[in-house]
């Protein structure tokens, strides 16, 4: 029974950014019925996949989650989601509110028929602004959250960060933002309207990094974390690998030297001697590091971080992570058996609570595989059921 057993979530998102969000409020007890479109999430066709649509991507970013495919284009569709939503807490939608709005599914026409909804529009730019009606993907808000722009001024070319970062902490913003009107809705026995835009959330991200002298009035600078920028920040190569390595504090510095048997520093060097000294030399002191850091191997670097304790981990390939001790020991990935795909691995719920536990509830479902259990809980008659699936609104796996 996990914190949010109770809560049910109408799930009407897509990709990634929507359905991380609900997995997160799955994993943590609550009730998430996701409804895809008649040919599926575009994600269930990411490969690899060992049937199609079950691809890994979509495995792992839509457990703990029943799956209903209704046609929203059509009337029946529509009148069938809006019925759902009466006995929900939360919806959760990525399309464009223009769009929702077509569809007959704006915040007004679905608070209309549940007053205590949570409406949680996920989108791509604030919607006062001249972007608003603008499609949106990571990669775009990567670009406009300065992202590529810090790869430059860390002397590298532009880049994308090779990771669906924008979809994924949007996500959890989410997940925040809908729970904090969850509660706000205890007090007030109203639902409302929650927006979480793309550009914004992760601009606030990144530039509470980089804003720097852009702070004040007038500017001191041009922006940007000096310790973040420097070309020489990145993992140091050993004899053979590569190291993890944050030697920060003062203590951290001296225990180093002394581990290494060099206690005369750093004292003896002033670029050494200060927080504010390592930052204004942070590129000559990362580089030197850099060289000595050839000087041993990766195991003998983890032992005498260890020992100065000093935060260190080796650099991690996506297969060597399965293999991590601490991983391993706290059963972080596990090999569960998939009613459709056999023996997958998948990720344990990151959150520890010490009283109502947080686990996934079910695996990832196959397109519609819920869709009779779900309308009929909701109240549906079994008529009514076969009514939607004879005007093309609702669509049931293929019987094998």
């Amino acid at each position: 029974m996990g914190p949010l057993t109770g809560l049910r979530v109408l799930d009407l998102s897509s990709v990634l950014m929507g359905p991380y969000a609900t997995q997160i409020l799955g994993d943590y007890g609550a009730e998430v019925i996701k409804v895809e479109a008649p040919g599926g999430d575009l994600v269930r066709q990411i490969l690899p996949a060992r049937t199609p649509g079950m691809g890994a991507m979509f495995l792992n970013s839509n457990r703990s989650k029943q799956s209903i495919q209704l046609d929203l284009k059509t009337p029946e569709g529509r009148d069938a989601v809006l019925r759902l939503a009466q006995s929900c807490d939360v919806l959760v939608s990525n399309v464009r509110p223009k769009a929702m709005a077509r569809l007959g599914l704006s915040w007004e026409a679905v608070s209309a028929a549940n007053p205590r909804l949570i409406f949680a529009a996920l989108v791509g730019f604030d919607q006062r602004g001249p972007y608003a009606g603008r499609p949106a993907y990571d990669d775009l808000i990567q670009g406009g959250a300065c992202i590529p722009y810090s790869f430059i001024r860390a002397g590298q070319p532009p880049s994308y960060v090779p990771a669906a970062i924008a979809d994924r902490i949007v996500g959890m913003s989410a997940v925040n933002a809908i729970l904090a009107a969850v509660l706000e809705r205890e007090r007030s026995g109203l639902g409302q309207r929650v927006e979480v835009p793309m550009f914004e959330t992760m601009l606030s991200m990144i530039m509470a990094d980089h804003m720097g002298g852009l702070t004040f009035e007038p500017p001191l600078d041009e922006g940007g974390y000096r310790r973040h920028l420097s070309p020489e920040r990145r993992p140091y190569a050993t004899q053979d690998g590569y190291v993890c390595a944050l030697i920060y504090n003062d203590g951290h510095w001296q225990r180093f030297f002394r581990e290494l048997g060099r206690p005369e520093m750093p004292a003896a060097d002033p670029r050494y001697a200060s927080f504010a000294a390592r930052m204004a030399h942070i590129d000559e002191v990362y580089a030197e590091l850099g060289q000595i850091m050839l000087t041993k191997t990766t195991r003998e670097w983890l032992d005498l971080f260890d020992a100065a304790d000093v935060p260190a981990m080796p650099m991690h390939s996506y297969a060597s992570a399965m293999e991590d001790p601490h991983l391993q020991a706290i059963g972080f990935f596990e090999t569960v058996e998939h009613p459709t795909e056999g023996r997958i691995r998948q990720m344990a719920v990151p959150a520890q609570f010490s009283r109502s536990p947080a686990r996934p509830g079910r695996l990832a479902p196959g397109a519609g595989a819920d869709g009779v259990s779900v309308l009929s809980r909701a109240g549906f008659a079994d008529e009514e059921i076969a009514a939607l699936g004879r005007a093309g609104a609702l669509r049931l796996p293929e019987k094998e």
